[in-house]
């Protein structure tokens, strides 16, 4: 998983509220298990003139020139809400996504994000509102800053914003981290408790 620590990248905003994670890979786009190949299907049904086509819909936010390159998200309240799929995530980060900043998430959609290497930035309806009208002016040119480690967001024009995480999830943000590679930091241990239990409950390892 790609560490997260600082980016500083083209915001584009999708202000709807409630976009749920079918609109964000509709199902007919998720025929893989793979992770990869799924930033293709990433807002299929709005990205795309017809559900089953890839022309592109040129009035469609990231179609847009001016939001090419979008590695940053200004969503509407509850972002990512409905199924629990992952694969709204793995199309997200494969498009390039790197946070989202929204007034709120779909619970599991945002635990999903940090699990994948996406930072979900939870700001205050206002503050989301003062980024987009801020770097809708020029998107390509001003990008917002965010940093994990401070907890901040910075707007072109230099305002900034604070936001919370959870400890755990920052740190596996920052060290690029999945559960299982969480895990694996504690490899050492937990081979020497299952020797450990192995030599005290030697007869549940007797074999025939």
């Amino acid at each position: 998983m790609k560490a997260f620590t600082t980016h500083c990248g083209i915001a584009a905003p999708l202000l709807r509220i409630n976009i749920d994670t079918d609109a964000i890979i509709p199902s007919r786009e998720m025929r893989r298990v793979s992770k990869k190949g799924l930033g293709e299907g990433l807002f299929a049904s709005w990205r795309y003139v017809m559900p089953d086509s890839r022309e592109l819909n040129p009035d469609f936010i990231l179609n847009k020139p001016e939001y090419a390159n979008t590695t940053v998200l200004l969503a509407g309240n509850n972002f990512g809400c409905g199924s629990s799929r992952e694969h709204a995530v793995w199309a997200l980060a494969e498009y390039g996504i790197r946070a989202i900043i929204a007034p709120s998430f779909g619970a599991i959609f945002y635990q999903n994000c940090m699990r994948n290497g996406i930072l979900p930035v939870v700001l205050s309806n206002e503050a989301v509102m003062q980024l987009s009208d801020e770097t809708l002016q020029d998107p390509q040119h001003l990008k917002l800053k965010i940093d994990l480690q401070e907890q901040k967001v910075e707007s072109p024009h230099g305002l900034k914003f604070e936001f919370d995480i959870e400890t755990g999830s920052k740190e596996m943000l920052l060290n690029g981290l999945d559960s299982i590679g969480v895990t694996l930091q504690h490899e050492k241990e937990i081979s020497a408790f299952e020797q450990q239990v192995r030599k005290q409950h030697s007869w549940l390892y007797l074999q025939n």
